[in-house]
């Protein structure tokens, strides 16, 4: 059996072994390397292309973040940050690497957890990082964020606007939303909705990064909120709760989870597709797993204009590919047309074809 290279970044001695022995207790893996800084993570990943990395945030010399945008700018690399959740300043950072193109992040341990649980919980994320096939992000190489969309044709026809858009993602969630979002004008007309999978100690404090990385309010969703005093907003499920609509308010609920999710991207269609499905635009983003697919379609079957975005500039082309095997979607686009289509859907209505 080929075993899983990984290696080890963390400038805390103790803490570094204690992962490279949690890695090491798995005859699936094999410590290739260690690094203490951003410089040598770099060195060594050119060097010993490693198959997964776990990565700090907080290291000297260079630090996490500048480490990531450069690895996935000159070598890609799956890479499972494994970091504190109680700093806020660090949690930003760690925001800053998932929109780079680093794939998950696990907190690292408190010291008070059942023994074995975290140590279960970073094998299986190891595994599981590991797996994806990562993609260049030219982020480091441009010095900023790239969001000019595709040259191609916008959809256009004739009906009354969308009033609502929803946006269901998981993994490599941050960039894509980033991406989309800057498009959007100002006085952008409808409520936007997000449900993005993010484990509860680094969800906190999103939807401040978020804001301030797309210029526009961003909070998460209280319970009775009206759709039609959240024109040009964005609201985020929150952490641990499902987010849907009902009878033209946001409710907040903590059912069982759909998909071992919660929030659920599911949850959230289907509500719309009971309610005002017509008046919807549905995008189901880059993600693992299956999440949000039934829910798409849900939508598509109610009424509403549902997009996939493509395998090509997905993270994780999982969530996507679902919706795309269901007949779920009625548009495929890459990740860079999304944003300037969804204006011109909004300021034109309905569409047809891809």
């Amino acid at each position: 059996m080929t075993k899983i290279r990984v290696l080890v970044v963390e400038d805390s001695l103790t803490v570094r072994a204690r992962l490279v022995e949690v890695i090491s207790s798995d005859p699936g893996f094999e410590v290739v390397g260690e690094a203490g800084d951003g410089k040598t993570a770099i060195e060594l990943c050119e060097r010993l292309r490693p198959d997964v990395i776990t990565l700090d945030m907080m290291l000297p010399v260079m630090t996490g973040l500048a480490a990531t945008e450069f690895i996935m700018a000159h070598f890609p690399t799956p890479i499972l940050v494994v970091s504190a959740s109680f700093n806020r300043g660090e949690m930003f950072k760690t925001y800053d690497a998932l929109a780079a193109g680093a794939v998950d992040v696990l907190e690292k341990p408190s010291g008070n957890e059942e023994p074995g649980v975290w140590e279960r919980q970073f094998l299986s994320s190891l595994r599981v990082v590991a797996r994806v096939k990562v993609i260049t992000h030219v982020r480091a190489r441009l010095g900023g964020w790239s969001h000019r969309p595709r040259p191609s044709e916008s959809p256009r026809a004739p009906g009354a606007a969308p009033k609502l858009l929803l946006i269901g993602v998981s993994t490599g969630g941050p960039s894509a939303l980033v991406e989309i979002l800057r498009a959007l004008p100002k006085d952008f007309p409808a409520p936007i909705l997000i449900v993005l999978h993010l484990s509860a100690p680094f969800a906190r404090a999103f939807g401040d990064w978020l804001e301030a990385q797309v210029g526009r309010e961003v909070r998460y969703a209280k319970n009775g909120e009206r759709l039609a005093q959240l024109r040009g907003v964005i609201r985020l499920a929150p952490a641990e709760q499902h987010l849907l609509v009902e009878n033209e308010r946001l409710v907040l609920s903590s059912a069982p989870e759909r998909h071992s999710c919660r929030p659920s991207v599911d949850v959230l269609f289907e509500s719309v597709a009971r309610g005002p499905a017509q008046e919807t635009v549905a995008c189901l983003l880059t993600g693992m797993g299956k999440d949000g697919a039934t829910g798409l379609l849900a939508l598509r079957q109610a009424g509403a204009v549902t997009i996939a975005q493509d395998e090509t500039t997905s993270v994780v082309y999982g969530m996507p590919r679902e919706a795309a095997l269901l007949g779920a979607a009625m548009h495929v686009w890459a990740l860079p047309e999304i944003g300037s289509k969804l204006v011109a859907l909004f300021q034109a209505g309905g569409a047809e074809g891809e």
